[in-house]
């Protein structure tokens, strides 16, 4: 490569080669990785064998050089860095010196063509390492080849001195490790580019091939989803970043797919010559992006039994157990056995399927052997570690198989994480949910039916009546998929309640992260010369200026803040007026101790009167103390607002070009009235600039967007890109925590009054060419604005991703005053069309309770809480019965708990007895308590459900007799025997009846109905 198209960062050589050396330097003692070597050699002959790609002697280059420099010695001591390499090389190495940071000591030797030269330069570098010792660190596992090696070689047998080699492969492994920021991000790339591939490529391929019903290799599939990395063609149709090309992509291995009963979850597995069998099907792949891999796998399930979707869901359920164990600080053993031990706990006979290790460490190594997640490994795990975590089951049986390649099936998820101080941060982004996962390509009528089991008793009469429970198809269908709903909801209740066992533990009450009151001292005044000279006088002065009082107490000033201050009273006695001043003091009778106190066993002052004649002047002095007590507490409720306000890092603004913009937008909350403005995105956020005055801005950085929502126009005025926001700003005088950028869809913004079209259109061929033309100007704000937010996401490095929500789930409600309509995401339920905005994240809910499940009922409604059980839960209102199913399915298919009742509960004093024990809440069945109400209404409905039997069908001739007297008897007669008035009561009479005992079942408390009940019709007679 010629030299001037190589550019070695030389800021990052020199703080990596300090960080190794340190690093060498501090590894003393029993866990030396470096096992006390004197020097440290490397040496790079050439790099012909292509195989040999992943050796620490590359890796090391890489990371220090970002390149590979064959045929070059590299000589470490605790000194400096001494590096023998040909005279280009050296060249570019020089730049190596001209930096002007610190610097880690470099020393070149370049080599020519004079032999005697380049013996004389080996022979110095083997005096250097006898100079500090016999024991030379060296990659033991590398092996070189080429004149370059051969070379040194003979130069080190042919020195006469004795050198210990060492294997210090280790030591560099532990460098390694720890990722930096710029590690980091690469390693996010590389991730990226392999959960595309995964999702844009090989699901898509892998659906086609078995609904075509195609035969394909393992081997040929696996060439086939090879070859698409290798065309650049091909990157844009999987959603590649623009960049992708420039950090030269490469697989990390072959990808492997497995399918048909032969399975090998290893990794150095290979794809066999079977063909593709539609059943399980594994793929694993990895793509390296800069050097740095990556790895993911996934599991698809072809028309799966319940057995292999419920050992499916168990795998998930050990996945999440391994990621939460997986914390700064955890030894990597523990990991290993944590899941062991919930294994055997709850699938024992899974045990001996689990695999042997969950994966490694990775980075610019594919897989380093000293960090296998093992139950042996004692390292522990720190902060931005990043490792392959793989967890499966291999050769379960499968009972039910249709075929003997289905006969034993295996299961497998791989992931890369990043190791963080809580949970790691999940890298490869790619469905493993079971609905993801798994496809259905069989005709439900060609399933066998399950055997008929004999029933007894009430259930067996009922099998022999002619009356069947459903009439239609579709009732079954309904009736499976609501029993489906039904357990899988069970399911994730224990789950739920495992969890809260398993979090809270024995511990006590709760306390809020900001609920502790924190003493705060007010000084009035620093010394005494800064009292108001009227204190002179000794009367009481209310001091605006510094919001205290000042007060003469035996001939004396004193000061008293307006904040110590709880109330004031006037009062009129004859000829006398009183003023009394009560103060906070601690232990006040009737009122909560919560003010803190910086000595609360001092003496204070609790209240002082004074009596005056003077009237009109102990009125002033009232309402000007009035009036500071006020103020005071304006100020200290401003001040607690804005607490929260956490001060964002500046904008870093791109230089030397153009950033990108979206023109003529409007923000909400608005700067200057209803302008449009430009919104730009720069290095680490976003600016919106109002066109009237460049200083009113509002920048909104990426580290602090929770939430990235783009709307579409379709069936709204207006095309909107939305920010939630993690911490509030300030915009103007206003907090808010959301920002948005929107644009009108409608034809209000269109000037129709020139010469470009008429203004007044009469005939049904300009109504369609107006239509036709909104249809284009939607469609082109779409996409726009959905362009924008890619280039949003693509140039935050994935910070931020963009959300859509689905407006076909929408359904009605009331979150606040209106009836809005209500979206949910992929991780949200929003509404963003007009302010007050509503966004709450599914990843923060605790459980759902849906109220008002009543029959006879139009409307229900939804409350949230939250897993902070501070958080207030939140409630949306009046949303039609009509989606109730809806909702419900949406629900379950987000795994969130949810419970219905026939009533609205009051959330206060519930949220209240969680926070004081969490513990005794979950050890006396949680949120099961919800369910109670629930199983009670569908007992009673199920005990009034018509049961068919001999005596109901004989009954039937005497209500048909009945039936047809009621027609033919339009008198209204009340005569009649008692039999006919209870048997002729009329369905008014019997709602009636049902309310009264409702009333009474409920304590007489007021039942909730809709504005469209039919409380007010007139009752029928009856017979």
């Amino acid at each position: 490569m010629p030299s001037t198209e190589v550019s070695i960062d030389a800021r990052l050589f020199h703080r990596r080669a300090r960080g190794l050396v340190n690093h060498w330097k501090k590894s003393n003692g029993p866990d030396d990785s470096f096992q006390n070597v004197n020097t440290l050699l490397v040496v790079l002959g050439d790099m012909s064998d292509e195989d040999n790609v992943y050796q620490k002697t590359t890796a090391l280059q890489i990371w220090l050089f970002g390149y590979e420099l064959t045929q070059t010695l590299m000589l470490f001591t605790p000194e400096a860095l001494h590096i023998v390499t040909g005279s280009k090389k050296a060249k570019i190495l020089e730049s190596l010196k001209q930096w002007e940071g610190q610097q880690f000591p470099v020393e070149i030797h370049a080599r020519t063509k004079d032999e005697a030269h380049n013996e004389e330069l080996f022979q110095k570098m083997t005096d250097i390492m006898a100079k500090h010792g016999n024991r030379v660190g060296i990659f033991a596992k590398d092996t070189q080849t080429g004149a370059f090696a051969n070379a040194w070689k003979v130069a080190l047998e042919g020195s006469n001195k004795s050198f210990e080699n060492v294997d210090v492969s280790g030591g560099f492994a532990d460098v390694f490790a720890i990722k930096d920021d710029e590690e980091l991000r690469y390693t996010k790339s590389a991730t990226r580019l392999s959960s595309l591939l995964m999702k844009n490529w090989f699901i898509d391929e892998m659906s086609k091939i078995i609904d075509e019903e195609r035969k394909i290799t393992h081997e040929k599939f696996a060439e086939k989803t090879e070859d698409v990395l290798l065309d650049e063609k091909m990157f844009k149709k999987l959603k590649f970043p623009a960049d992708a090309a420039s950090g030269n992509p490469e697989w990390c291995y072959t990808p492997i797919i497995q399918s048909g009963g032969d399975y090998d979850l290893k990794t150095s597995a290979v794809s066999n010559e079977k063909d593709l069998h539609a059943g399980t099907i594994i793929c694993s792949l990895g793509v390296r992006y800069k050097s740095y891999c990556s790895n993911i796998g996934r599991t698809f399930l072809i028309d799966p039994n319940k057995t292999q979707e419920k050992n499916y869901t168990f795998l998930l359920d050990v996945q999440r157990k391994v990621f939460e164990s997986m914390k700064e600080g955890t030894k990597i053993k523990d990991v290993y056995n944590r899941a062991i031990d919930y294994i055997r706990n709850k699938r024992p006979e899974l045990e001996k399927k689990f695999v042997k290790n969950l994966g490694f460490g990775t980075g610019l190594e594919f897989r380093e052997s000293s960090y296998l997640l093992n139950s042996k490994n004692t390292k522990e795990l720190q902060r931005d570690m990043i490792f392959s975590v793989s967890v499966g089951f291999q050769d379960i049986d499968n009972p039910k198989a249709e075929d003997e390649q289905s006969k034993k099936y295996s299961l497998l998820l791989i992931d890369t994480v990043r190791v963080t101080q809580e949970s790691p941060q999940l890298l490869t982004v790619c469905d493993t949910s079971l609905s993801d996962v798994s496809y259905f390509f069989k005709d439900p009528a060609e399933d066998e039916e399950e055997p008929v089991k004999k029933e007894t008793g009430a259930h067996t009469r009922a099998a022999k009546s002619a009356v069947l429970n459903t009439k239609f198809r579709s009732e079954v269908d309904e009736a499976s998929k609501d029993q489906s709903r039904k357990e899988h909801q069970k399911l994730l209740a224990d789950q739920k309640h495992a969890e809260g066992l398993e979090r809270y533990g024995d511990a006590g009450s709760l306390k809020k992260d900001n609920a502790k009151s924190v003493f705060r001292k007010f000084e009035s005044y620093k010394r005494e010369s800064a009292l108001p000279k009227e204190v002179s006088s000794l009367r009481i002065i209310v001091d605006q200026r510094n919001d205290t009082l000042v007060l003469p107490i035996y001939g004396l000033p004193v000061p008293f803040h307006i904040s110590t201050l709880q109330k004031v009273t006037k009062t009129d006695e004859g000829e006398f007026f009183y003023l009394r001043l009560n103060f906070i003091t601690p232990g006040q009778p009737g009122k909560k101790d919560d003010t803190p106190f910086d000595n609360p066993n001092a003496n204070f002052v609790r209240a002082l009167s004074f009596r005056s004649a003077d009237g009109p002047r102990m009125s002033e002095i009232y309402n000007q103390i009035l009036e500071l007590k006020k103020n005071a507490v304006k100020k200290e409720s401003e001040r607690k607002e804005m607490a929260d306000i956490v001060e964002q890092d500046k904008l870093i603004e791109v230089k030397g070009k153009r950033p990108p913009r979206l023109p003529d937008v409007f923000a909400r909350p608005g700067l200057d009235g209803k302008r449009s403005g430009e919104l730009e995105i720069h290095s680490n956020g976003l600016r919106y600039v109002s066109p009237l005055r460049n200083e009113n801005r509002i920048d909104v950085l990426f580290n602090n967007i929770k939430h990235l929502f783009f709307q579409p126009c379709d069936g709204e005025l207006i095309v909107l890109i939305h920010c939630q926001l993690k911490n509030p700003i300030m915009i103007g005088k206003k907090k808010t925590e959301h920002v948005q950028f929107y644009r009108e869809a409608s034809d209000a913004q269109f000037d129709e009054t020139g010469n470009r079209r008429r203004k007044y259109v009469y005939g049904d061929e300009d109504e369609l060419a107006s239509e036709q033309e909104e249809r284009k100007r939607r469609a082109a704000l779409n996409k726009e604005f959905k362009q924008f937010g890619e280039k949003i996401t693509e140039l935050s490095d994935n910070k931020v991703e963009v959300d859509v929500p689905f407006r076909d789930l929408a359904f009605n409600g009331v979150p606040f005053r209106t009836n809005v309509l209500l979206k949910p995401t992929q991780d949200c339920l929003v509404h963003l069309s007009e302010a007050p905005f509503l966004v709450v994240t599914l990843a923060d809910v605790e459980v759902v309770h849906l109220e008002r499940i009543q029959f006879g009922l139009k409307n229900f409604d939804m409350v949230f809480t939250f897993k902070d059980y501070f958080q207030t839960p939140i409630h949306v209102n009046t949303i039609p019965m009509s989606q109730l199913d809806n909702v419900k399915d949406w629900l379950d298919s987000m795994d969130i708990v949810f419970y219905e009742g026939p009533v609205n509960l009051n959330w206060g004093p519930i949220m209240k007895t969680i926070q004081e024990d969490p513990a005794e809440f979950y050890k006396e069945g949680g949120w099961s308590f919800l369910a109670i109400e629930s199983d009670a209404e569908d007992s009673e409905e199920s005990a009034s459900e018509f049961e068919a039997s001999g005596s109901d069908f004989g009954s039937s001739s005497d209500e048909s007799s009945y039936a047809s007297d009621a027609s033919n008897d339009s008198g209204g007669s009340d005569s009649g025997s008692e039999e006919d008035e209870e048997s002729g009561e009329d369905w008014d009479a019997l709602e009636e009846k049902a309310k009264r005992a409702d009333d009474k079942k409920f304590g007489g408390s007021k039942r909730e109905a809709d504005s469209d009940s039919d409380n007010d019709r007139k009752k029928k007679r009856k017979r």
